[in-house]
């Protein structure tokens, strides 16, 4: 279920949109104007933020972005006044919508922030008999430890149980774990005072008081510093919290949920993870296979994908030919589904005739491996292996690795976590390179849904 947070007067078109969203299941809170609105984000947290461009959309994303409060603001008005939509898209709204509002837009916008909340698409074996061990768990209340390679859909099957769940009219809430430094983990995990600490301008709940009543997903809990896992700790043993600054804890009623790429285990042997921490939060355990792993997954996915991106960008719905469909059945998938969605989507836009056809399929790869499933593919000029190392005598050691994380990135379009991963290095690593290379002038890659990406449906 969204959280909806609608800032405008509610007596004319707004109140429509409003009506539209609660009867798609959104949770509604509604401010006068931005300075309420953003009390109400702080105190409250927001899935999504339509405000009406009579205000100042501009204030409300610069005190956002001030603030690390992360929700998308979608600036709203009548379709003849081109200049406000204009400058709110400028200001750094996602998306502009026209006012009287229509009924798919706002439905497709909540489902984008809501992560597609529909069931999973499965079909291998594998990943049935997993999916209802998740559903056979999903009413209690005990913590849920779901391991898997990056982009098998972790962050899915937590939606999925949560929907399942007995909190499900609660909110769920996830935070990616590797995505923050440590001094910023801390105030979005625990929220803090007004006056914490430098850049504190208000009070502000943090994760886990947002999810009170609902869920809270630890993505990559394993990149957790120590000290901060100690603080999960109490909060999951103590059912408390301390906010930064605050005098009192405060209770929190919320379900845990943690994920991570890594092998726990070895990283408690290894004395970077808490072994205490480790069994209060694999309490179960759900292993998600790699998409190699379940290849009877692999054309249901696609085709899934296919379906929701035609429709996302306005396209005639395409079937996959034969030929593309071996193509995508002989491929090793490193990047797991969300790879498969990516070049899914890519398909979509470059797919010309009747149905996808394998020259719209670009996977980003020079040989593509087997599937156990697939028929042989022989493998033909087109797909010949890479230059040989000897082309790179002559470049600097520097250029070539900037071109290889920057090729990386785009890769993975974007996604800081799973590039650095690929290439064995530590996100802080990744992070100190890129900038870098943005002080140089290189072009990098932007985080996904940050300009000059729009917010994607889906």
């Amino acid at each position: 279920m969204s959280r909806l947070l609608i800032i405008g007067s509610l007596e004319a078109e707004l109140g429509t949109a409003a009506r539209i969203a609660a009867a798609r299941g959104a949770r509604l809170a509604t401010a006068e104007g931005v300075a309420a609105g953003l009390a109400r984000l702080r105190a409250e947290g927001a899935d999504l933020v339509l405000c009406d461009v009579v205000h100042d959309v501009a204030w409300l994303v610069a005190q956002l972005d001030a603030e690390r409060i992360a929700c998308p603001v979608v600036a709203c008005g009548r379709p003849d006044d081109a200049d406000a939509a204009v400058r709110a898209i400028r200001a750094g709204a996602k998306e502009f919508l026209p006012l009287p509002p229509d009924a798919d837009l706002i439905a497709a916008m909540l489902q984008a922030v809501a992560a597609a909340p529909d069931r999973p698409v499965v079909q291998d074996p594998a990943m049935t008999t997993l999916l209802a061990r998740a559903e056979q768990i999903a009413r209690a209340e005990a913590s849920v430890l779901i391991t898997g390679e990056s982009g098998t859909g972790k962050e899915v099957l937590a939606r999925h149980i949560h929907a399942a769940s007995r909190r499900a009219n609660g909110p769920f809430v996830a935070l990616n774990c590797a995505a923050l430094p440590e001094s910023l983990l801390e105030s979005e995990l625990f929220g803090h005072e007004k006056g914490a600490f430098s850049g504190a301008v208000a009070a502000r709940k943090g994760k886990f008081e947002q999810a009170e009543g609902g869920t809270l997903l630890l993505d990559e809990i394993g990149e957790m510093d120590p000290r901060l896992q100690a603080k999960i700790l109490r909060a999951i043993q103590e059912r408390e919290i301390d906010r930064l600054g605050g005098s009192a804890p405060v209770r929190v009623n919320v379900r845990i949920l943690a994920a991570t790429h890594r092998d726990l285990t070895a990283e408690v042997a290894g004395g970077r993870f808490r072994e205490d921490l480790f069994f209060r939060l694999a309490v179960v355990r759900l292993r998600i296979p790699s998409l190699r792993e379940r290849p009877a997954d692999i054309l249901p996915l696609a085709r899934h994908f296919a379906k929701r991106y035609a429709k996302a960008n306005g396209l005639p719905e395409r079937g996959l030919s034969t030929a593309a469909e071996v193509l995508l059945l002989g491929h090793a998938w490193p990047g797991n589904v969300r790879e498969l969605e990516n070049t899914l989507h890519r398909a979509v836009l470059l797919a010309e005739g009747p149905s996808i056809g394998p020259e719209a399929i670009d996977l980003l790869e020079t040989v593509p491996t087997l599937a156990p499933a697939a028929a042989p593919i022989a493998v033909t000029a087109a797909h010949a292996a890479p230059p040989p190392v000897a082309a790179l005598v002559g470049r600097r050691m520097e250029e070539v690795e900037r071109d290889l994380i920057i090729e990386t990135l785009s890769h993975c379009l974007g996604n800081r976590t799973r590039a650095a991963e690929m290439l064995g290095i530590s996100i802080r690593t990744l992070r100190n390179k890129l900038h870098e290379y943005r002080a140089a002038g290189v072009n990098v890659p932007p985080v996904p849904g940050q300009p000059p990406y729009s917010m994607a449906v889906g």
